[in-house]
């Protein structure tokens, strides 16, 4: 992957930065920042525009507010805990790309930052809208692109401001970059992907972009049960999508051609309506009315003996309902034992690396991505639009 023009080239001092960063973060039901590791993860680069003399505009979404303004996001709590760790008050605009927003980012002095609300509360956001795109570059004379997590996304703050401004890379996309290019370059081999959580035929394109490349795919989870269903086992009153059969004939012809093992669950943890304690049982012999909760010891097993010797291991997604204690143990087994096999080790996509800390298994990765989709398309060797408009370094 070429490496971006990054935010150290660029004369900053005195100088009005648009940042895009990615502060969609979990909230609690009052509002409140449940999980600041998005804006900690976004720390170099604000650090490195303050020290620099920057005039900071930073620019983000938070949730879904369908292109309207809704109170429910505003990025109120956002700057409120991001002062906190700043150590100094950064303003939030009550608009984008008004007055607020316009007045507020001609007052900046050096090492101010302004934060615009959230962008999704114009419609010409995810639209991209390139009138939208040039009134929010007008605010600013440099642009610097740190939220990894949307450069999938062609929306007018990545792909549109940038083709208005002098662009570079932030702190927070070069490493994303560097390390996950790690593993389409050349990985060192035996690789292993662990893959889990649900929907196979969102999934189905990741997983096709390991044949051939990794050695060995691990699936666990949702996403293991129409694997299972069409080998012939009968999975109880678990729900799994149907309708998959040619699909999967053609992964497993797939898998073959390219020498990957495909390595499926052997037992589970069940839950049974009425009952207030779980079993486990062999992945053939799971009751009519039992719904799979979790991957069992004997596969926790075979998936431990599956990465033996790897040297490169992917990992996305749960191997059970995580989030419930009682069916977090697969998981974090796996996982816990990455930390005792050398190599290099990357968490991406979705929530992983928030089940990670939830599970205390961090220290088993060398890196844990920020980026859900965007990650996993990176990995896949998809072009991102956020990242293609950026210049070469």
């Amino acid at each position: 992957m070429v490496a971006k023009r990054g935010i150290q080239a660029a004369s900053l001092r005195g100088r009005r930065v648009l940042v895009r960063v990615d502060f969609n973060v979990p909230q609690e039901t009052n509002g409140q920042v449940a999980d600041d590791r998005r804006i900690q993860e976004a720390l170099p680069t604000l650090n490195h525009l303050r020290a620099a003399g920057a005039r900071t505009i930073l620019m983000s979404h938070l949730g879904r507010p369908d292109g309207r303004h809704d109170p429910r996001f505003t990025l109120k709590p956002v700057v409120h805990r991001l002062s906190a760790i700043l150590g100094q008050p950064v303003p939030l605009a009550s608009d984008i790309i008004g007055i607020q927003a316009i007045e507020g980012s001609a007052r900046l002095a050096n090492g101010e930052f302004l934060m615009l609300e959230n962008l999704r509360f114009h419609p010409g956001e995810e639209a991209n809208d390139p009138v939208f795109a040039a009134a929010l570059a007008r605010l600013g004379e440099l642009f610097v692109e740190d939220a990894f997590g949307t450069l999938h996304r062609a929306h007018a703050s990545t792909v549109g401001v940038p083709r208005h401004l002098p662009s570079y890379a932030g702190f927070l996309v070069q490493r994303e970059v560097r390390e996950l290019s790690r593993l389409l370059e050349r990985p060192e081999r035996p690789y292993v992907a662990l893959v889990g959580g649900a929907k196979v035929a969102d999934k189905l394109p990741l997983l096709a972009s390991f044949l051939g490349q990794a050695d060995r795919i691990a699936i666990g989870g949702a996403l293991a049960f129409p694997f299972l269903a069409h080998r012939g086992h009968t999975l109880g009153a678990t729900e799994f999508e149907g309708g998959l059969e040619d699909v999967l004939v053609e992964f497993d012809r797939a898998a073959v051609g390219a020498k990957t093992e495909i390595v499926l669950p052997t037992d589970a943890v069940i839950d049974r309506p009425g009952r207030n304690t779980t079993d486990v049982v062999a992945i053939g012999a799971i009751p009519p009315d039992a719904s799979i909760r979790d991957i069992g010891p004997a596969t926790v097993a075979r998936f431990l003996e599956a990465l033996q010797g790897s040297r490169t291991v992917f990992w996305n997604g749960p191997f059970g309902k995580a989030e419930d204690p009682r069916f977090a143990a697969g998981t974090r087994d796996v996982l816990a034992h990455l930390a005792s096999i050398p190599g290099y080790h990357v968490g991406a996509g979705g929530d992983s690396a928030r089940i990670a800390q939830d599970l205390g298994v961090t220290s088993s990765f060398q890196f844990l991505s920020t980026g859900g989709g965007a990650a996993l398309e990176f990995v896949q060797g998809t072009e991102l639009p956020g990242l293609a408009v950026l210049p070469d370094a």
